[in-house]
């Protein structure tokens, strides 16, 4: 859960200083969204691609 509330704080700092310096994000939302969705799906990729190769 610690995880998830630094994440989510990193996230929101960020979007804090665009805001304050007026950055655009460099990725539009949907582009940036399905950026998000392959990490969520590609981080218990890895472990069960070694579980299952492994035997």
């Amino acid at each position: 859960m610690t995880i998830y509330l630094l994440s989510l704080g990193a996230g929101i700092l960020i979007g804090v200083m665009y805001a304050l310096f007026k950055v655009r994000s460099p990725a539009p939302p949907g582009i940036a969204l399905i950026g998000l969705l392959g990490m969520v799906l590609g981080e218990p990729l890895l472990p069960m691609l070694r579980h299952w190769f492994s035997g």
